[in-house]
């Protein structure tokens, strides 16, 4: 199964039908538009993994959705917070990371740039650093699924630019082994991959209370709580 943003852009990709469960459509900037992209996957049945790889890079401004969030917070953090509340439950999860989020700030109290000057670069290593502490605190909190984040490099896509040096190839396939392998390699938790090596995230991620501390910030933003309430 596969998403696109708008129908037009999903028949871009429309060769890709044949061999897929279905298209679901909808724009991860909108929280509403994010839910009717749940309902489509969950009415099509419970998936084995989902791969949340979709993001933006250098806006070249904040941005306001909807509901008022930096549009690149809302596409790489907000949108695969929400899938992953609201779609049922896989057996796997991949979210994709990236090498920038090493120089993305812990500091929580203004993750949806409300306060300070637009900086395009440090959004996106913060969404990145995010991202990837999501994903661990997802293995933390659900033993049963099996959460991964996965840095692809530096790849040459139309984010990435043409001269981009990683490869390409291994950026996805890495995504595809840790969805569907039965290797033993591959049923792990809480990883932080790259070409299909486990490697060393910044110590943010890994930190239990850095993990709740984000969680609660992005239930604050969203009204929506994925993990329950500790007695």
């Amino acid at each position: 199964m596969a998403e696109a943003r708008s129908r037009e852009r999903a028949s871009a990709i429309s060769e890709l039908s044949a061999a897929a469960l279905g298209i679901v459509i909808g724009d991860l900037a909108s929280a509403t538009e994010t839910r009717s992209i749940a309902e489509q996957v969950n009415a099509i049945g419970r998936m084995d993994a989902v791969i949340h790889n979709a993001g933006i890079y250098l806006e070249r401004s904040r941005g306001e959705t909807p509901e008022g969030h930096a549009k690149t917070l809302a596409v790489n953090v907000l949108a695969p917070y929400l899938l992953t509340a609201w779609i049922t439950r896989p057996d796997r999860l991949v979210y994709l990371t990236s090498g920038m989020h090493r120089s993305g700030s812990s500091t929580l109290d203004d993750i949806d740039w409300k306060k300070r000057p637009w900086n395009a670069s440090q959004a996106y290593s913060e969404s990145k650093l995010y991202i990837a502490t999501l994903a661990a605190a997802i293995a933390r909190h659900w033993p049963d699924v099996l959460s991964n984040a996965v840095d692809p490099g530096w790849v040459p896509t139309k984010m990435g630019g043409a001269g981009a040096p990683d490869d390409l190839e291994m950026g996805h396939l890495t995504q595809a082994w840790l969805a569907t392998s039965d290797a033993g390699a591959a049923k792990v938790s809480g990883g932080y991959w790259y070409h299909r090596q486990q490697r060393e995230a910044s110590a943010e991620v890994g930190d239990a209370g850095f993990q709740d501390a984000l969680v609660e910030r992005l239930t604050e933003l969203t009204g929506v709580r994925l993990f329950a309430e500790r007695g």
